[in-house]
């Protein structure tokens, strides 16, 4: 088997504090790996500037410029982590590798698992995903409503293993059926265990951030949450029509009760309290129910639209 030709993806986000210091510990990695003989010399890095506002995208243009295996592109705006990896994805396709690993700006994660990773591919594995060891470098409220989350996806019927993340090799073929999905708000934890190519898992440590602090507030995490359950799942769908027929069961016997209280027991039924208790629960409902179906409405609208998923600035090959 020839030496495969390895390219290492980074969205980053006003990253100017720490871009330098990762593109650098990535080389290591990339020349520790291309000693070994297990990837190609011409293996690269690509970065994704999702719409930076400090001099992230001055510092990646001089590193281009020291060294041509440090490539990338810079968006007119903010479009989102997601997009930021997609792009990735797909700007290393149109520029050539037999495979690509992607890993955040912050190096959290271990970028020496990234051999692991080159091993299960070169073992036959087309995708292979990076899995935490434990989340203590988290906050108790990130990491019970990330349990929560991981929890509700197989519940779903979306197939995402625990502790998941965007860190992950995927192959040339990866690559070329992700090319075949033009939907726009594509969860790509979702799509890569969909997909049904051999899937292996590599465990990594997580580090602390030393540098700089997280782009992901929570409102980010929710909306990528919500974004990974209506893509994958139509699930909730079915469980509002479910509610839908009981609510309706429910309606009806109560219904049936006040007739029978009136026509045999010569009783007007009262309770002002449980009627307004019953109201305001069934009245909650639907409201929680009709929000459920605003954002299967909302990935629709969106879709329909067929915007780009995202606008190059400036690239560099």
């Amino acid at each position: 088997m020839n030496k495969p030709t390895l390219a290492i993806t980074i969205p980053c986000y006003n990253e100017e504090l720490c871009i330098k210091s990762t593109v650098n510990s990535l080389f290591e990695v990339i020349n520790d790996l291309v000693i070994k003989g297990k990837i190609n010399e011409d293996s690269y890095i690509y970065i994704v500037d999702d719409g930076s506002k400090d001099k992230t995208w001055e510092m990646v243009s001089e590193l281009h410029k020291i060294n041509s295996l440090v490539k990338g592109v810079k968006f007119v705006r903010n479009y989102g982590n997601q997009m930021a990896h997609i792009a990735g994805l797909l700007g290393v396709r149109e520029l050539g590798c037999d495979c690509v690993v992607s890993i955040d700006a912050d190096l959290q994660q271990d970028q020496w698992a990234i051999e692991k990773f080159v091993d299960e591919y070169l073992n036959g594995a087309d995708i292979v995903s990076g899995i935490r060891n434990s989340r203590d470098t988290d906050s108790f409220l990130k990491k019970t409503t990330a349990i929560c989350f991981y929890k509700t996806m197989n519940i779903l019927g979306v197939n995402i293993p625990m502790n998941h993340s965007d860190y992950r090799l995927v192959s040339k073929k990866a690559l070329d059926i992700l090319a075949m999905y033009p939907e726009k708000q594509l969860f790509l934890r979702g799509f890569f265990n969909e997909i049904g190519l051999e899937n292996k898992y590599v465990n990594f440590d997580v580090k602390p951030r030393v540098i700089g602090k997280s782009k992901f507030n929570y409102m980010k995490l929710i909306g990528l949450a919500l974004n990974g359950i209506t893509s994958f799942s139509i699930l909730p769908l079915r469980i509002i029509a479910v509610l839908g027929f009981f609510m309706f069961v429910f309606a009806g016997f109560v219904g049936l009760e006040a007739v029978y209280e009136k026509l045999f027991l010569h009783n007007t039924p009262n309770g002002w309290a449980t009627l307004v208790t019953v109201m305001s629960f069934f009245g909650g409902l639907q409201l929680f129910c009709m929000g459920v179906i605003g954002e299967y409405l909302g990935q629709v609208f969106r879709e329909v639209k067929s915007r780009p998923r995202y606008i190059k600035d400036v690239e560099l090959k």
